[in-house]
């Protein structure tokens, strides 16, 4: 049926699904543009994506793929190389017998059919799903690794036998054909690809380990080929504009990348360690902007609470968690909403991770006594509405702050705590007077974020009834009919059952009471009123209220509650 001469804009028109006046406008525009009629009928809006592909499947007596529940064979997805399959928009989805399953965006394009025929060499079953479904399992599917394995062996190679130089390599370093540039650009690729927030360069005594952290988890590439570690380790110091012969010491730097049309930012720290140098970048994707507050996850209570604080007119926010839990996501989005040309906004940074239109900020260089309490000093002097402290790391800089909240300034910073309520104790114990503290903070935002089930292999699981006990224990509401449940592993989680993060959050307003019990130092009172305050919802009710809804699993429920120090956990049972 695929040879069958097919006249799409005809066909949509016998079959009602367009008008006439509709395909005469599409035809028109294509003239312009270029683009196949299908692609402009929907772009138009005179037709949906799904709808198209349904009724051409119908025409054509093929499959409409829903492509992101079907079940991929992976061993078979290499037939076709990444570039064909990008080129001709295909995947091969299966193979049975002495035919593969193909699945296309355009299945009338026969050009593009023929030519993957004459490279697959089998008879072919083709069905249609939607471009962008393909593209994205294109990404997901078509790792770096094999590539990434093979420019390793190649660079080991061109090494040679002998010791590694700093010159020679020196002097390769600016062509991007080296294969140390193409290595490391394949490590980006396969980075932003995945989504990882981290790269680590890793030397053992015998291997070399790549390890990229995807949703807060590492995934780890082992090679042997050690010897090509310092070599990456030039190229990288290079790119920062490093001392590259000095390797004893700990080095920081910075560099911009365009990597598949994302420009990142990268933030690379080295470590000298046993069997070398070992490096960690960090990622931040520019491309994707700052999120809005309303996108971070917050429960509209929450949300509302915190949109309130932001708009006192003086006093301290804080926002609280361990690294890697959002925080600074959290307070660049609260600047992009505070931010207008009636209020001066400073910040200080260690470092200054995006770039803000309008706000004046500042990074922290120790080295030359810039400090978070010297820079704190000065920018009080220049008439700010509001500062932002990135961290607040020591009692001066605690106090100079506080004073800033009590003296007509809105001060926003992160502290390292477990939750809300430790937060104003930390302050304390740092050294901050604790009626500063008591006349200063106006609330907290304690935060974590927790793995997401996939959705596309996610499953019921069965909870054991001292699971449940556990549950309904932490939470007002009932779990007893709550469906809990787990991913799988599927093409689209990378066989980790988890796909992206959301968000947890758990705010505390400071009452009466408890500024009274801080003015005592009275952590036991401070703690006691704390909870019983009205609107006080813990980071342990929130993760079980996300997996009550079926977002997130019950393992992410104990790993949130194991970093809460006064969790009580179930005694552990195997699952049912």
């Amino acid at each position: 049926m695929l040879r069958k001469k097919i006249r799409l804009g005809d066909l949509l028109v016998e079959g009602g699904v367009i008008t006439e006046e509709q395909l005469l406008d599409a035809l028109k525009q294509q003239k312009s543009t270029g683009q196949r009629l299908g692609s402009m009928l929907v772009n138009l809006g005179y037709v949906g994506e799904e709808q198209l592909l349904t009724f051409l499947a119908q025409q054509l007596e093929i499959e409409y793929l829903d492509l992101p529940n079907f079940k991929i064979n992976q061993s078979v997805v290499g037939r076709l190389s990444e570039i064909q399959a990008r080129r001709f928009r295909t995947l091969v989805v299966d193979e049975f017998g002495d035919k593969y399953h193909i699945v296309m965006a355009d299945p009338t394009d026969l050009n593009r059919y023929d030519q993957i025929q004459n490279i697959l060499q089998k008879e072919l079953k083709v069905s249609v799903a939607k471009e962008s479904d393909i593209l994205r399992n294109i990404d997901l599917l078509y790792r770096k690794t094999s590539e990434i394995s093979s420019l390793a062996e190649e660079l080991e190679d061109e090494l040679g036998t002998e010791e590694f130089e700093l010159p020679g390599l020196g002097e390769t370093t600016d062509t991007d054909e080296a294969p140390v540039a193409k290595l490391l650009q394949s490590i980006f690729e396969e980075a932003v690809q995945l989504q990882a927030s981290d790269v680590h360069i890793e030397p053992d005594e015998s291997v070399l380990r790549i390890r990229l952290r995807v949703d807060g988890s590492l995934q780890e590439q082992v090679m042997k080929e050690k010897r090509i570690v310092p070599a990456l380790v030039l190229r990288l110091k290079l790119m920062c504009g490093l001392d590259i012969s000095e390797k004893r010491k700990p080095q920081d730097g910075r560099f911009n990348i365009k990597v598949r049309g994302h420009d990142v930012d990268v933030r690379l720290s080295t470590m000298p360690v046993q069997h070398g140098e070992s490096v960690v970048m960090r990622l931040l994707d520019q491309t994707s902007g700052i999120m809005r507050l309303d996108e971070l996850g917050m429960t509209p209570d929450i949300l509302q609470q915190f949109r309130q604080l932001l708009r006192s007119q003086h006093g301290m926010v804080v926002v609280t968690g361990p690294t890697g839990s959002g925080k600074t996501t959290t307070l660049y989005s609260a600047l992009a909403e505070l931010n207008t040309p009636e209020k001066k906004i400073i910040t200080i940074e260690d470092p200054v991770e995006y770039q803000l239109s309008r706000v004046n900020q500042v990074q922290v260089n120790t080295k030359i006594g810039l400090s978070f309490s010297a820079v704190l000093r000065s920018v009080l002097r220049q008439d700010p509405d509001i500062v932002l402290i990135g961290e607040m790391r020591d009692q001066e800089t605690a106090e100079i702050g506080l004073r800033a909240a009590m003296t007509g300034h809105l001060v926003l910073s992160t502290l390292h705590t477990n939750d809300s309520i430790s937060s104003a104790l930390r302050m304390v114990d740092m050294g901050a007077q604790s009626y500063l503290v008591a006349s200063a903070l106006r609330g907290v935002v304690a935060q974590r974020l927790v793995k997401r089930v996939c959705t596309f292999c996610s499953e019921e699981h069965e909870v054991s009834s001292n699971d449940k006990v556990w549950l309904q224990s932490m939470v007002k509401d009932t779990v007893s009919s709550a469906v809990f449940k787990r991913g799988v592993g599927c093409v689209q989680c990378n066989q980790s059952g988890y796909r992206g993060r959301i968000a947890i959050h758990e705010m505390l307003i400071l009452d009466d009471n408890m500024l009274s019990a801080l003015r005592r130092n009275d952590p036991d009172d401070f703690s006691r009123y704390a909870k019983s305050s009205k609107h006080y919802q813990s980071l342990q009710e929130s993760v079980i209220r996300l997996a009550v809804k079926g977002l997130t699993s019950l393992s992410e429920v104990y790993r949130i509650a194991e970093t809460i120090e006064d969790s009580v956990l179930p005694t552990p049972v195997e699952d049912e």
